[in-house]
């Protein structure tokens, strides 16, 4: 099957369920209990990847307060998936080897202004932070994947240039970082731009996975996952029911939803391993723990009875 970019479409693409982490950052602090209900709903999805929380202060993101207890009780119940937090800090990474996590991801942002706003630095200095956080990672058997926040446009500073980017990706890669991640944190990217991008990335990175990260903010996130796909990316993140958003980018919302890219990619004949009915019921189980609607159109129409 040839897609209208690149080619012949992957066979599989693996998901990354990041409902936990980006899906609840920014609500209002939801049980430790609930979390874990909800995350015995996205383990029965069949999802190979779960993002479990971030390691980052608890004063400026108090809805992850409790990463240590939702880490704990994941990696006692489950053992046949692969669990990942995100960190921002040495601290962060020092934390989350603690838990008993060693699938560390490394937000770097492309824009000063959103970095100083995110983890209270500049770009440059997260890129020097690099080399210090994989050495860490890696001496614990662990691996390091360097998400660019930002890689398109920024709230403060508008569009992102692509050269910064790719210096940013090649400087993080120099540092030892193991795989890259591209993210789409305000949702404004349309699939022309998120394709020449992903391809420049990858001359600049070769060899290395390049993962996307997106959110919906303007309905553009199925087409762009599909254009990732028909570029050839295989690792995609989403969050069940469209749970999402950034607390320090205003105007970003939430993140594509889990079911709606399974049933897309089910659609085009790339096989994702999650069962879209146990995903929509793990999209219910979401919405009943924030105690409010979802945005995914594939939910409401389903109705995803937790």
């Amino acid at each position: 099957m040839s897609g209208p970019f690149d080619g012949a479409l992957p066979e599989r693409v693996s998901v990354r369920e990041v409902g936990l982490r980006d899906g609840l950052q920014i609500e209002a602090p939801v049980p430790t209990e609930a979390k874990l209900r909800l995350l015995e709903a996205v383990v029965a999805t069949g999802v190979p990847r779960v993002e479990l929380t971030s390691f980052v202060s608890a004063r400026a993101v108090p809805a992850l307060a409790d990463a240590e207890r939702v880490a704990a009780a994941a990696l006692e119940r489950f053992d046949d998936v692969l669990f990942s937090a995100l960190v921002a800090s040495r601290t962060g990474v020092d934390r989350a080897l603690a838990a008993g996590l060693t699938d560390v991801e490394y937000v770097v942002s492309a824009s000063d202004t959103h970095s100083r706003a995110n983890v209270g630095r500049g770009t440059e200095e997260s890129v020097a932070l690099t080399a210090e956080l994989a050495e860490t990672v890696h001496a614990a058997g662990g691996r390091l994947e360097a998400v660019i926040a930002i890689a398109w446009d920024c709230p403060f500073e508008g569009p992102t240039p692509p050269e910064r980017v790719l210096g940013i990706a090649e400087a993080v890669v120099a540092a030892g970082a193991d795989a890259l991640c591209l993210a789409d944190t305000i949702g404004t990217t349309t699939p022309l731009r998120l394709v020449e991008l992903v391809r420049a990335t990858r001359e600049h990175a070769p060899g290395l996975d390049v993962g996307i990260h997106l959110h919906d903010t303007r309905g553009m996130g199925a087409a762009n996952a599909l254009a990732a796909v028909t570029a050839g990316v295989t690792s995609l993140d989403a969050s069940v029911g469209g749970l999402g958003g950034c607390p320090f980018a205003p105007g970003a919302s939430g993140n594509v939803a889990t079911e709606e890219l399974v049933y897309l990619l089910d659609g085009i004949g790339v096989a994702t391993g999650l069962d879209l009915r146990a995903v929509l019921h793990a999209a219910g189980v979401a919405r009943d723990a924030v105690g409010h609607e979802l945005t995914s159109s594939l939910l409401k129409a389903d109705g995803g009875a937790a």
